[in-house]
């Protein structure tokens, strides 16, 4: 199935997989944290992530890392609004979305010009946030978890883990159309209240949520699925996110959430001219 996402009047295929490069303005992400902080150094990231091919920059003030602490909504929305203020100054045709979910946040990011939402909650720690989705009309990220980052690791039992996910999907779908909300993605969210052997589980039965017929996102970029398994650091993963970009391609994956833009983008060119040989 042939997908696409409008963003604000601007249409992005997905008939060949995409990349969203990720920009995080945070002070202890789990990979990058502190190295965006400053004007100067988001915009020589921002750049960076055009030019290596990324069709979408992701924005994220809070860092969703196992165990991370919430942060002040009032210190997260001052900060998304800054950011998406500068980027839309300076970078005017690419999408830009922004990772969060709070609805206030994502609203004041939408005013300011970013034309996605994603968000880790699938909409469940913000009830405003659906509605918002609806009103605003533009593309969200539906992602799977269990909880809060704090405590989302403690919180890992399934009675089936793909059965359940899928479950949680139907249901947050169903409160999506009933907003009319358009132009869903749906993310399983790997690493978000899954263990190691999960989100093996979850890569290899990732073919199973194109059921529910909408393009699907994955986001494994370094994580610790990929550097516990290997036992490197997040620094030293990037061959293992390679690799497991590749499994997720072959399973239909339509964007890569991604840090290393290049690199995605190369490894979607082999699998494109791979597929159509």
């Amino acid at each position: 199935m042939a997908f696409q996402l409008n963003f604000a009047g601007h249409l992005l295929s997905l008939s060949s997989p995409v990349v969203m490069g990720i920009l995080n303005v945070t002070a202890d992400s789990f990979y990058d944290g502190g190295r965006y902080t400053t004007e100067e150094a988001i915009l020589g990231r921002a750049a960076q992530i055009v030019e290596e091919g990324a069709a979408i920059i992701d924005v994220g003030a809070v860092s969703t890392r196992p165990n991370a602490l919430e942060i002040p909504a009032e210190q997260e929305l001052r900060t998304i609004r800054d950011t998406v203020a500068l980027l839309r100054q300076h970078f005017s045709q690419i999408p830009i979305s922004v990772d969060t979910w709070r609805a206030s946040v994502a609203e004041e990011a939408v005013k300011q010009g970013a034309s996605m939402i994603n968000d880790i909650s699938g909409g469940t720690f913000d009830e405003e946030m659906i509605p918002l989705v609806g009103a605003l009309q533009v593309p969200y990220c539906l992602m799977h978890t269990t909880a809060k980052p704090d405590v989302m690791q403690q919180q890992t039992h399934y009675d089936n883990l793909i059965a359940d996910i899928l479950q949680f999907f139907g249901r947050q779908l169903e409160k999506l159309h009933q907003c009319h909300a358009h132009d869903i993605v749906v993310d399983p969210g790997f690493g978000f209240g899954k263990t190691l052997e999960q989100n093996y589980e979850l890569l290899k039965n990732l073919g199973a949520f194109h059921s529910l017929g909408f393009p699907l996102l994955v986001g494994v970029s370094r994580k610790s699925m990929i550097y516990k398994l290997l036992e490197v650091t997040p620094q030293e993963a990037l061959n293992g996110t390679t690799a497991v970009h590749t499994l997720a391609l072959l399973q239909g994956a339509h964007i890569l959430r991604v840090h290393d833009v290049r690199e995605a983008v190369e490894t979607i060119r082999i699998f494109e001219t791979y597929q159509h040989v």
